[in-house]
């Protein structure tokens, strides 16, 4: 027998918003405990997609080795591709490895080099993205898909509207990043919809090098700390 799917009407939905309140409070007192623990982190953001042999992987381990080397702690979605290198890195310098992971019906599953108590579970996009703006001193954002761009926009904007502090922003990969920023400079500016001053904001490396000092040359003149 086919199952028809449940159509909800207003008053349902009304009153499993009202009990879904209690949930989000939940996930975002849980994150709060655990990540004000964690001491400075660096978020690392790229595709799920990729592949354990591909040069974007690889890469994505060196930098955040040499993050963590560096005295921080690095911050992952948790999952495979780019967050598994990402956390990978960080175990291998023996530094602090967090991932914030979230339920979704593919792509994501952990990984296995989170540290044990730093592993957190999300199942709404919103309370996670508070988490990686609020307790990140830098965004590395390696090549992905929609949900990169998602949170490094979202970075951008709530820097450029001064809900946040700035902290740096980096793109990893210039064969991947150019094309873009080419089109924010030529096209967004040119059309007077950005500043001159907000492209201060992005950098493009290609190195892990050079992603530590930039880090590391900003925290010479800004205070570590959360960012709201």
């Amino acid at each position: 027998m086919r199952n028809e799917k449940h159509h909800k009407g207003w008053n349902e939905i009304k009153t499993n918003d009202s009990w879904a309140i209690f949930k989000i409070m939940g996930e975002f007192v849980n994150g709060f405990e655990k990540m004000s623990k964690i001491g400075p982190c660096v978020s690392v953001f790229g595709s799920a997609r990729t592949k354990e042999d591909g040069k974007y992987y690889q890469l994505a381990v060196r930098v955040s080795k040499k993050i963590a080397e560096a005295g921080y702690g690095v911050i992952t979605g948790g999952g495979p591709g780019i967050m598994e290198a990402g956390n990978r890195g960080a175990h291998l310098a023996g530094g602090t490895s967090v991932g914030l992971n979230i339920d979704l019906p593919f792509e994501q599953h952990d990984n296995p080099y989170i540290d044990n108590d730093k592993s957190l579970d999300f199942d709404y996009f919103f309370v996670r993205k508070v988490m990686f703006v609020k307790y990140s001193q830098g965004f590395v954002v390696m090549p992905g898909g929609f949900g990169t761009l998602d949170e490094l926009f979202e970075a951008i904007t709530l820097i450029q509207t001064n809900k946040i502090g700035k902290f740096p922003i980096i793109l990893v990969g210039s064969d991947f990043w150019s094309g873009l920023f080419d089109w924010v400079k030529n096209t967004m500016l040119s059309f007077g919809n950005i500043s001159a001053e907000d492209l201060d904001l992005i950098k493009i490396v290609d190195t892990e090098d050079e992603v530590v000092e930039i880090i590391d040359a900003f925290y010479k003149g800004h205070t570590l700390s959360p960012n709201f």
